[in-house]
């Protein structure tokens, strides 16, 4: 559940721009005095009928608008970065050229990831902040399909009065009055495979920007004891849905839908874990492709080279070739 003051934020920025908001909340299915927390579902169609009205999926919180259309175009160029460091040095790129300000830079020091905004000697709003951080962020989790623990998160600009949720939200510690806005995780988390396919986009989009904040605050529920289950036993022995609804105790149409509402079918999971697992297998193993394909539970090496080329766009053999490619590959 998305706190009221952060629904109080979001409308502040259109009131700042003289827009009325009771359409955008009428929009939303939100009434007008507002007292209760609200689902991340709602907040996420408050968040798209904002958008719509200002023409600003960033809600006049950056120096230029972020047109409506660019979360989806990000989420496009980040698809297939291969890991979560090309992802975050894609997306940062990508923020600066729509947003212009504020604009972040990843850089690795003594193990630790810290992304720094710059944001032209002006500091903005913790809430302008906080957007930013949802973005970035909650796109990178889902990439990886996990949650990134943060070490600390800062900003360079007062606390909002009364406002506790702001060092709730993050799970980690929050400090304000900071020389920048910046936000610091372990550097291991850099060389994570991006997992997601084509497929699994679609759906995150449609489910977007909701499912943002359920994959930025937690890797938990549903799908994320789905994912548990699979990744602690081969995928030959990986079990038909029923199976899966019953281990977890859940009536299969209740789990079903519950994965629906968070951009994920049993499918896309499946397919997800085990592209993570060729491509880890083809980095790190001198296993041949035929190896690879029964060790990912495929009945035949041609099944696994059509499943693949479908996740990356490339064959197997395609893959590995290119990271012998690299500089300095092979010593």
């Amino acid at each position: 559940m998305i706190a009221p003051g952060f629904v109080e934020d979001a409308l502040d920025c259109l009131r700042q721009q003289g827009m009325d908001v009771r359409p955008v909340l009428a929009a939303a299915g939100l009434p007008e005095a507002l007292h209760d927390p609200v689902s991340a579902e709602a907040y996420g169609r408050l968040w798209l009928a904002m958008a719509a009205a200002s023409g600003d999926e960033f809600f006049g919180l950056g120096a230029r608008p972020m047109r409506p259309g660019s979360f989806a175009l990000l989420c496009h160029a980040v698809l297939h970065a291969g890991t979560l460091e090309r992802a975050l040095h894609r997306s940062l790129k990508f923020l600066r050229v729509v947003l212009d300000d504020p604009h972040g830079q990843l850089s690795v020091t003594d193990g630790q990831a810290q992304v720094m905004l710059t944001d032209g000697g002006v500091a903005r709003s913790a809430f302008a902040y906080r957007t930013f951080w949802l973005v970035l962020m909650g796109v990178a989790c889902w990439l990886i399909g996990r949650r990134i623990p943060l070490y600390r998160v800062d900003f360079a600009c007062p606390p909002p009065e009364r406002r506790a949720d702001y060092r709730l939200f993050f799970g980690a510690p929050v400090r304000f009055h900071q020389p920048a806005s910046r936000l610091i995780f372990d550097a291991a988390y850099l060389k994570l495979p991006t997992i997601r396919s084509e497929a699994a986009l679609e759906s995150f989009l449609k489910g977007a920007p909701g499912n943002l904040l359920l994959r930025y605050r937690h890797d938990a529920g549903p799908a994320a004891a789905v994912r548990e289950l699979l990744r602690e036993m081969p995928p030959a022995d990986w079990p038909l849905f029923g199976d899966v609804a019953l281990r977890l105790r859940i009536p299969p149409a209740t789990l079903r839908r519950r994965l629906r509402a968070a951009g994920q079918s049993y499918a896309t999971m499946k397919d997800e874990i085990r592209n993570a697992q060729a491509q880890h297998l083809l980095r790190e193993t001198g296993l041949d492709v035929a190896g690879i394909a029964a060790e990912l539970g495929f009945t035949e090496p041609s099944a696994f080279h059509r499943a693949f080329r479908k996740w990356t766009g490339q064959s197997p053999g395609a893959f590995r070739r290119a990271l012998d490619d690299r500089p300095g590959a092979g010593g």
